[in-house]
Protein backbone atom coordinates (compact mmCIF):
# COMPACT_ATOMS: atom_id res chain seq x y z
CA UNK A 1 0.00 0.00 0.00
CA UNK A 2 1.35 3.71 -0.53
CA UNK A 3 2.33 5.15 2.60
CA UNK A 4 -0.14 8.20 4.34
CA UNK A 5 1.01 11.23 3.94
CA UNK A 6 0.19 13.76 7.09
CA UNK A 7 -2.10 16.32 5.72
CA UNK A 8 -2.00 20.00 7.54
CA UNK A 9 -5.36 19.11 8.69
CA UNK A 10 -4.38 15.91 10.37
CA UNK A 11 -2.18 17.97 12.54
CA UNK A 12 -2.89 18.97 16.02
CA UNK A 13 -4.37 23.19 15.68
CA UNK A 14 -1.72 24.55 17.66
CA UNK A 15 1.24 22.76 15.52
CA UNK A 16 -0.46 24.22 12.20
CA UNK A 17 2.13 27.05 10.68
CA UNK A 18 -0.86 29.86 11.08
CA UNK A 19 -1.67 28.93 14.79
CA UNK A 20 1.95 28.82 15.96
CA UNK A 21 2.58 32.12 13.50
CA UNK A 22 0.25 33.67 15.29
CA UNK A 23 0.94 32.38 19.02
CA UNK A 24 4.38 32.09 19.05
CA UNK A 25 5.42 34.85 16.05
CA UNK A 26 7.11 34.49 12.53
CA UNK A 27 10.48 34.22 13.68
CA UNK A 28 9.68 30.84 15.44
CA UNK A 29 8.48 29.19 12.50
CA UNK A 30 10.86 26.96 10.14
CA UNK A 31 11.95 28.21 6.64
CA UNK A 32 9.52 25.44 5.35
CA UNK A 33 6.65 26.06 7.64
CA UNK A 34 6.50 30.21 6.08
CA UNK A 35 6.35 28.52 2.54
CA UNK A 36 3.81 26.49 3.96
CA UNK A 37 2.02 29.54 4.88
CA UNK A 38 2.61 31.59 1.39
CA UNK A 39 1.20 27.92 -0.14
CA UNK A 40 -1.28 27.83 1.62
CA UNK A 41 -3.12 24.43 0.60
CA UNK A 42 -1.28 21.54 -0.56
CA UNK A 43 -2.21 19.09 -3.30
CA UNK A 44 -3.27 15.46 -3.30
CA UNK A 45 -1.85 13.01 -0.87
CA UNK A 46 0.69 16.01 0.27
CA UNK A 47 0.82 18.85 2.93
CA UNK A 48 1.81 22.42 2.11
CA UNK A 49 4.68 22.24 4.40
CA UNK A 50 5.84 18.81 2.47
CA UNK A 51 5.54 20.78 -1.09
CA UNK A 52 8.01 23.79 0.63
CA UNK A 53 10.62 21.42 2.26
CA UNK A 54 10.40 19.58 -1.68
CA UNK A 55 10.79 23.20 -3.20
CA UNK A 56 13.62 24.15 -0.98
CA UNK A 57 15.26 20.88 -1.34
CA UNK A 58 15.14 21.94 -5.60
CA UNK A 59 16.16 25.57 -5.13
CA UNK A 60 19.11 24.73 -3.10
CA UNK A 61 17.53 27.11 -0.10
CA UNK A 62 16.11 30.52 -0.01
CA UNK A 63 18.89 31.91 -1.87
CA UNK A 64 18.20 29.26 -5.09
CA UNK A 65 14.08 30.00 -4.50
CA UNK A 66 14.51 33.52 -5.30
CA UNK A 67 16.34 32.99 -8.59
CA UNK A 68 13.26 30.71 -10.17
CA UNK A 69 11.00 31.66 -12.45
CA UNK A 70 7.22 31.43 -12.25
CA UNK A 71 7.61 29.06 -15.10
CA UNK A 72 10.05 27.13 -13.22
CA UNK A 73 7.83 27.25 -9.76
CA UNK A 74 5.02 26.00 -12.10
CA UNK A 75 6.86 23.04 -13.41
CA UNK A 76 7.10 21.68 -9.68
CA UNK A 77 4.58 19.15 -8.60
CA UNK A 78 1.81 20.57 -6.61
CA UNK A 79 2.59 24.01 -7.49
CA UNK A 80 0.08 25.93 -10.17
CA UNK A 81 -0.03 29.49 -11.56
CA UNK A 82 -1.65 30.91 -8.13
CA UNK A 83 0.74 29.37 -6.07
CA UNK A 84 3.63 30.54 -8.21
CA UNK A 85 2.81 34.14 -8.17
CA UNK A 86 2.68 33.86 -4.49
CA UNK A 87 5.87 32.92 -3.80
CA UNK A 88 7.16 35.60 -5.69
CA UNK A 89 5.12 38.20 -4.73
CA UNK A 90 6.72 37.29 -1.02
CA UNK A 91 9.69 37.29 -2.41
CA UNK A 92 9.89 40.57 -4.18
CA UNK A 93 8.03 41.90 -0.74
CA UNK A 94 11.44 40.77 1.11
CA UNK A 95 13.78 41.84 -1.59
CA UNK A 96 12.41 45.15 -1.60
CA UNK A 97 12.24 45.21 2.57
CA UNK A 98 16.05 44.83 2.38
CA UNK A 99 16.83 47.62 0.17
CA UNK A 100 14.17 50.01 1.81
CA UNK A 101 15.59 52.85 4.05
CA UNK A 102 14.00 54.57 6.80
CA UNK A 103 13.43 58.00 5.06
CA UNK A 104 15.03 61.07 5.95
CA UNK A 105 13.05 63.07 8.72
CA UNK A 106 12.23 66.72 7.34
CA UNK A 107 13.28 68.82 10.02
CA UNK A 108 11.89 72.41 10.09
CA UNK A 109 14.57 74.97 11.16
CA UNK A 110 13.39 78.57 9.66
CA UNK A 111 9.78 79.52 7.31
CA UNK A 112 11.62 78.81 4.57
CA UNK A 113 11.69 74.97 5.05
CA UNK A 114 8.69 75.14 5.63
CA UNK A 115 7.29 76.90 2.54
CA UNK A 116 9.37 74.72 0.54
CA UNK A 117 7.25 71.74 1.73
CA UNK A 118 3.68 73.77 0.82
CA UNK A 119 4.08 76.11 -1.70
CA UNK A 120 3.98 73.71 -4.99
CA UNK A 121 1.06 71.83 -2.84
CA UNK A 122 -1.02 75.84 -2.44
CA UNK A 123 -0.20 78.42 -5.17
CA UNK A 124 -1.88 77.20 -7.74
CA UNK A 125 -5.02 76.34 -5.61
CA UNK A 126 -8.23 78.64 -6.67
CA UNK A 127 -9.48 78.15 -3.37
CA UNK A 128 -7.89 78.66 0.31
CA UNK A 129 -6.66 75.92 1.60
CA UNK A 130 -5.66 76.05 5.45
CA UNK A 131 -2.44 73.28 6.58
CA UNK A 132 -0.93 72.80 9.40
CA UNK A 133 2.28 70.93 9.44
CA UNK A 134 2.47 68.77 12.78
CA UNK A 135 6.41 68.34 14.49
CA UNK A 136 7.71 66.29 17.46
CA UNK A 137 10.04 67.90 20.14
CA UNK A 138 13.10 67.74 17.66
CA UNK A 139 11.20 70.06 15.04
CA UNK A 140 10.63 67.07 12.72
CA UNK A 141 7.32 66.87 10.65
CA UNK A 142 5.60 63.63 11.44
CA UNK A 143 2.07 64.47 10.09
CA UNK A 144 0.69 67.23 7.84
CA UNK A 145 -3.31 67.79 7.15
CA UNK A 146 -5.72 69.98 5.61
CA UNK A 147 -7.99 71.43 8.05
CA UNK A 148 -9.89 73.71 5.84
CA UNK A 149 -11.43 74.71 2.12
CA UNK A 150 -12.90 77.93 2.43
CA UNK A 151 -14.41 80.10 -0.63
CA UNK A 152 -12.75 82.10 -3.39
CA UNK A 153 -10.95 84.56 -1.17
CA UNK A 154 -12.04 83.21 2.54
CA UNK A 155 -11.04 79.77 4.59
CA UNK A 156 -12.18 79.42 8.27
CA UNK A 157 -10.84 77.15 10.68
CA UNK A 158 -11.67 77.18 14.41
CA UNK A 159 -8.69 76.38 16.64
CA UNK A 160 -10.08 73.32 18.09
CA UNK A 161 -9.99 71.94 14.93
CA UNK A 162 -6.05 72.72 14.56
CA UNK A 163 -5.34 71.23 18.01
CA UNK A 164 -7.59 68.26 17.76
CA UNK A 165 -5.22 67.41 14.70
CA UNK A 166 -2.36 68.02 16.50
CA UNK A 167 -3.12 65.71 19.73
CA UNK A 168 -4.07 63.08 17.49
CA UNK A 169 -0.62 62.96 16.37
CA UNK A 170 0.95 63.67 20.13
CA UNK A 171 2.46 66.58 18.06
CA UNK A 172 4.54 69.25 19.78
CA UNK A 173 4.29 72.12 17.51
CA UNK A 174 2.74 73.18 14.76
CA UNK A 175 3.01 75.45 11.66
CA UNK A 176 -0.03 76.28 9.78
CA UNK A 177 -0.56 77.92 6.04
CA UNK A 178 -2.68 78.95 3.69
CA UNK A 179 -2.94 80.16 0.50
CA UNK A 180 -4.20 83.57 -0.98
CA UNK A 181 -5.60 82.69 -4.65
CA UNK A 182 -4.97 86.09 -5.53
CA UNK A 183 -1.27 85.87 -5.81
CA UNK A 184 -1.07 88.07 -3.50
CA UNK A 185 0.50 86.57 0.23
CA UNK A 186 0.08 89.78 2.55
CA UNK A 187 -1.40 88.80 5.11
CA UNK A 188 -4.99 90.19 5.99
CA UNK A 189 -6.44 91.34 9.14
CA UNK A 190 -8.39 88.10 9.43
CA UNK A 191 -4.82 86.36 8.91
CA UNK A 192 -3.58 88.17 11.88
CA UNK A 193 -6.47 87.80 14.06
CA UNK A 194 -6.77 83.87 13.36
CA UNK A 195 -2.64 83.50 14.43
CA UNK A 196 -3.32 85.34 17.52
CA UNK A 197 -6.03 83.16 18.74
CA UNK A 198 -4.04 79.93 17.91
CA UNK A 199 -1.51 81.22 19.68
CA UNK A 200 -3.35 81.90 22.62
CA UNK A 201 -5.28 78.45 22.47
CA UNK A 202 -1.48 77.13 21.97
CA UNK A 203 -0.48 78.46 25.08
CA UNK A 204 -3.56 76.86 27.02
CA UNK A 205 -2.48 72.82 25.25
CA UNK A 206 0.43 73.11 25.86
CA UNK A 207 1.59 72.83 21.57
CA UNK A 208 3.48 75.70 20.42
CA UNK A 209 2.48 77.84 17.35
CA UNK A 210 5.86 78.31 15.48
CA UNK A 211 4.96 80.25 12.64
CA UNK A 212 1.77 81.15 10.15
CA UNK A 213 2.40 80.67 6.13
CA UNK A 214 0.59 83.03 4.11
CA UNK A 215 1.61 81.62 0.66
CA UNK A 216 1.17 83.57 -2.69
CA UNK A 217 1.74 82.41 -6.71
CA UNK A 218 5.38 83.15 -6.22
CA UNK A 219 6.36 84.42 -2.35
CA UNK A 220 5.21 83.63 0.78
CA UNK A 221 5.22 85.72 4.01
CA UNK A 222 5.94 84.81 7.43
CA UNK A 223 3.62 86.16 9.84
CA UNK A 224 6.56 85.11 12.46
CA UNK A 225 9.44 87.20 10.64
CA UNK A 226 6.35 90.10 10.00
CA UNK A 227 6.62 90.52 13.78
CA UNK A 228 2.89 89.20 13.98
CA UNK A 229 4.02 86.21 16.10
Amino acid sequence: MEPQTLLLRDLPHEERPRERMMHYGAESLSQAELLAILLRTGAHRESAIHIAQRLLGIAGGLRGLADLSIEELTSIKGIGPAKAVQLKAGIELGRRMANSRLAEPVIIRSPQDAAEILTEQLRYLQKEHFICLFLNTKNHVIAQETLSMGSLNASIVHPREVFRAAMKCSSAAIICAHNHPSGDPAPSPEDISLTSRLMQAGEIVGIDVLDHLVIGDSSYVSLKEKGYM
